[in-house]
């Protein structure tokens, strides 16, 4: 903490510097609030987003016909659905719906004309999932139907692709620099920073990139930043909350981490091999130091919570010694040598350094490769690893577990990247017995779950009407308010 202390008194000094000649004292008489994060969002096209900070923006800059409540059920958004068959859905919008940003109405059309254009187009990484739409058929404006070529129980969930408008669309308008959606914020400008503005009260909110964790701190406590949200190590979370002028507020986390297995490398495809790895790894130690409060062990994909969730499953205890007999019995030499893909991000890879030294007295030897993301997560779709670590964010569904597990979803048709392949857990999921499926992947461990990380924010005393969500959404910017000095 003496250390964290000096460097944090170094890096207030050089920010001191910096602003020595700023003079300018004045607030605008509704002034932004300031969200300072370590990247900006890459897309704003809810068909283009993969990264989290685009898709959390796309929620409240766009709006889907349909949402999640809080247990994790669907629920109706901007409309109602019908199933009128195992493979017909009707849908209903509500009457009474926000306008476009661009003050353009939005019925039925632009509903069909968002998700045709996903299933057009070859470079969105939806497309896969929206392939089972056969043909939407638009009744009149309020109504429309969805027809499928597959049954699919779960499609009314799928329905949460933010809505943009058809004119545009058919303009080929770039929404990914320039969104237009109904959400409650509405696009402003990005340059150095994005800049949005609140459609209720016309409230902006400035998001600023700010890749040092260490430096985004210090514009919190300079008044610099408004908001921090994530993406801080444990060290800098307690050192804020020792601070008297910001609050940090932390909430229970749904997010999955894990370690992805190549269930296809001839040393992982032993099951004893991947359960030594599951024996080598101090999940308790490891949350203790590094991640935040209110970070918890993981047992599946989906919490125990989850109406789908688990509790049942035991946790693989830190037992080195079992490990090692493990690797004996599956006839393997020790120290066994494996390799770790992971980002280069800092967190991550501190996450890698210590998981290798835990592994060590299992009788692992890890190899830690650090690779920019593009290139890691090319390497994690193509199957190019023996074992990776990522997590899963805001999952709702327990169609997940087919679409990662199952046999027939290896890539591109789903999300198998370890290429698992086993017939008693294809049938289980076939059946959706999730217990029973859940249970038999917790023996088989085609992943190595790891935990479900907790949420975190950390405001300025002026900030009020915001919290974490547990899946990491900023779904509070849309009411965040600041207190009137």
């Amino acid at each position: 903490m003496k250390v964290l202390n000096f460097l944090l008194a170094v890096c207030f000094l050089l920010l001191s510097a910096c602003h020595s000649n700023s003079t300018d004292t004045s607030v605008p008489s509704q002034a932004p609030i300031r969200f300072a994060l370590s990247q900006l969002p890459l897309s704003l096209d809810p068909r283009l987003a993969t990264d989290a900070a685009s898709e959390r923006l796309i929620r409240l800059i766009y709006q889907p016909l349909v949402d999640f409540d809080e247990n994790f059920k669907p629920t109706p958004k901007l409309a109602q659905w019908q199933v009128m068959s195992a493979t017909e859905y009707l849908v209903s919008l509500k009457p009474t719906r926000p306008l476009f940003h661009n003050q353009q109405p939005l019925n039925a059309e632009d509903v069909k004309a968002t998700y045709e254009s996903i299933v057009k187009m070859d470079s969105s990484p939806l497309s896969a999932e929206y392939a089972n739409i056969q043909k939407i058929t638009v009744h009149d404006q309020d109504h429309l139907t969805f027809y499928l070529k597959q049954p699919d129980p779960y499609f009314a969930a799928k329905l949460i692709i933010g809505i943009m408008p058809k004119q545009l669309l058919d303009q080929q308008h770039d929404f990914a620099l320039h969104p237009i959606g109904n959400g409650p914020l509405a696009f402003v400008e990005k340059n150095n920073k994005l800049v949005l503005r609140r459609v209720a009260d016309g409230q902006l909110i400035s998001l600023t990139e700010v890749k040092d964790p260490t430096v985004r701190v210090l514009k919190l406590l300079r008044g610099e930043a408004d908001l921090l949200q994530g993406e801080l190590p444990a060290e800098l979370v307690r050192y804020l909350q020792t601070k008297p002028e910001v609050i940090v507020k932390t909430h229970p986390g749904v997010n999955y981490s894990y370690l992805g297995i190549n269930t296809q490398d001839p040393v992982l495809q032993h099951q004893k091999v991947r359960q030594a790895i599951a024996h080598a790894i101090d999940r308790q130690a490891l949350i203790d130091k590094v991640l935040v409060d209110h970070t918890r062990v993981a047992g599946a994909i989906l919490p125990p919570e989850h109406y789908a969730g688990n509790a049942s499953l035991k946790k693989y205890d830190y037992n080195p010694e079992q490990a090692k007999r493990l690797l004996t019995e599956a006839g393997l030499n020790l120290p066994v040598k494996l390799v770790y893909k992971t980002s280069t991000d800092a967190q991550r890879v501190r996450i890698a350094t210590i998981l290798q030294a835990q592994m060590r007295p299992a009788g692992i030897e890890l190899e830690i490769r650090s690779l920019d993301w593009g290139t890691f997560f090319e390497d994690v779709q193509q199957g190019n690893f023996q074992l990776y670590g990522l997590t899963w964010v805001g999952i709702k569904t327990p169609e997940i577990y087919t679409k990662v597990f199952g046999s027939q979803y290896f890539p591109p048709n789903g999300f198998n990247r370890g290429r698992f392949s086993h017939s008693q857990v294809d049938s289980l999921l076939a059946k959706e017995d999730w217990q029973a499926a859940t249970g038999m992947i917790h023996e088989q461990l085609p992943y190595i779950p790891l935990w479900y990380e907790g949420q975190f924010a950390v405001l300025s005393k002026k900030i009020s009407h915001y919290a974490p969500k547990p899946d990491g959404n900023w779904d509070d910017l849309a009411t965040i308010s600041t207190y009137a000095h």
